[in-house]
């Protein structure tokens, strides 16, 4: 008998000793705070935002928080619970924010480790921003996140388009703007801190996709949420997305004429570069045109230069990725200070749009590297 209570009491002790002795669980991981940021696009009803939870949520991703120091109070109603914070203001521009320091407080306020951005409609309106100012303004806002997290993740959009029964204008810069972003943010990106871009033009019809040739109705919220899902959701799988190619449309309802230059025309450069130019889409009154600049020397470019003279009175309204200035028929264009440099065998392409009237011969560009 004693024996037995003996056995018992050793069986007893070695299983406390393998209780006592297991581990604890350790604590689950901290959410992904991601900040929403934006305009009344943002703002509002936001329904984006909605949509955009509510997937994430049902496809396993639930470790996460939208943070901000707003809250639209669910003045969506999509028929689901989501996160209502965000840091969307109806009419703030990019380059109002910038100007004005507004970042920073609402960084340190969120505390975020992923920035969702949907900015530069309100830029568009008149026409009065120079493009260079508006891509100025979204690396003043980049610098401004580094700031706050060196490891911010950034994805910025190319925004959706506006109808020129809204503004005029807003269309074509609409146009330049997102074929200026891809190109932006490859000179700004870093493994530390990416920054990827969200293509949510494409697919998305001011006509039937908004209420008023600006701000999205249901069908155009979905369709926002179902173009920053994929981006979003690589992100917080630790990857990064690639990068939309540069070459937006200028409207749904565009088509090309056939005077459009169906490939680029190739020039040499003095043995040390070559330049191409080609019409990427066309439209009465108007066009999309792209050089390309290519470093054929052995030895690494620090600067690029092309020109070119158009032959039937073409003038350009705007441009991106290049400093560009016309005078009469002549065109130069300089290289920005994060495209510069060309490796042997690397490209640099700018781009911009311009007006023509019955005739539009494509000119032949020259370049030159130092």
């Amino acid at each position: 008998m004693r024996k037995l209570a003996a056995a018992l009491l050793a069986i007893l002790t070695a299983a406390l000793v393998h209780t006592v002795a297991k581990p604890a669980l350790s604590a689950a991981a901290a959410p992904v705070r991601i900040m929403p940021l934006g305009d009344s696009i943002t703002a509002g009803t936001g329904c984006w935002r909605a949509y955009l939870w509510n997937r994430l949520q049902t496809t396993g991703y639930t470790n996460i928080d939208f943070v901000g120091g707003v809250s639209d109070g669910g003045g969506c109603n999509p028929g689901f619970t989501y996160d209502h914070d965000h840091e969307g203001h109806g009419g703030f521009s990019a380059t109002g924010i910038a100007d004005n320091n507004q970042l920073p407080p609402w960084l340190a306020a969120a505390n975020a480790d992923v920035v969702v951005v949907h900015l530069g409609t309100n830029d568009m309106w008149g026409g009065h921003i120079p493009l260079q100012n508006k891509l100025n303004a979204f690396t003043k806002l980049v610098g401004q996140m580094r700031a706050d997290n060196a490891n911010m993740k950034i994805i910025v959009a190319q925004i959706i388009p506006m109808a020129a029964s809204a503004c005029a204008t807003c269309p074509a810069d609409v146009v330049a703007f997102n074929n200026a972003i891809p190109g932006w943010a490859a000179g700004l990106t870093t493994a530390q801190s990416p920054i990827v871009v969200a293509d949510l033009w494409t697919g998305f019809n001011t006509a039937t996709d908004t209420g008023d040739g600006v701000h999205p109705n249901d069908a155009g919220y979905r369709k926002m949420a179902n173009s920053w899902y994929p981006v979003l959701s690589r992100v917080l799988d630790g990857g990064v997305p690639p990068t939309p190619t540069p070459s937006v449309s200028p409207t749904p309802s565009v088509s090309p004429t056939p005077s459009v230059s169906p490939t680029p025309s190739p020039t040499g450069g003095g043995g040390r570069c070559t330049a191409t130019y080609r019409v990427t889409s066309q439209w009465t009154g108007g066009f999309q045109g792209e050089v390309a600049v290519t470093n054929t020397a052995t030895t690494a470019a620090s600067a690029w230069t092309a020109s070119f003279s158009f032959a039937n009175g073409q003038r350009i309204s705007q441009s991106w990725n290049a400093t560009v200035a016309q005078s009469g028929a002549s065109v130069t264009a300089r290289n920005v200070n994060w495209n510069g440099g060309l490796s042997p065998g690397a490209s640099a392409t700018f781009g911009f749009i311009a007006s023509w009237n019955g005739t539009n011969t494509a000119p032949t560009p020259t370049c030159a590297t130092t």
